[in-house]
């Protein structure tokens, strides 16, 4: 099969990645942030949020939860739109130790 997307990579993008190179997806988005803190993380509608800033509000939204009580191993319910509050909640609940669960509206 011809792989017609990788034309659209910018140079020093991988063609192939090693999927056994991080036991999560916390894990990739925390070596992610080390390596680039300071630059866009994510973009939609004029609003820009940093590696660094996506890190805090995560954190910030896993404590919230584990506040509340909630057991680690719990499933949250995630049911927004694709905006920039999603990856916040999505890493906080992954952070905390929960599960995942999309609901789309």
């Amino acid at each position: 099969m011809e792989r017609i997307w990788l034309k659209s990579y910018p140079p020093g993008v991988p063609a192939d990645i090693n999927p056994d190179e991080y036991k999560s997806l916390v894990e990739l988005f925390e070596t992610s942030v080390g390596k680039y803190g300071e630059r866009p993380a994510f973009n939609n509608m004029g609003r820009t949020i940093r590696f660094a800033e996506l890190d805090r509000m995560s954190r910030d939204f896993g404590a919230w939860l584990q506040a509340r009580g909630l057991p680690r191993g719990a499933r949250v319910a995630l049911m927004m739109p694709n905006c920039l509050q999603y990856p916040v909640a999505m890493f906080g609940v992954l952070r905390a130790g929960d599960t995942v669960v999309n609901v789309n509206p």
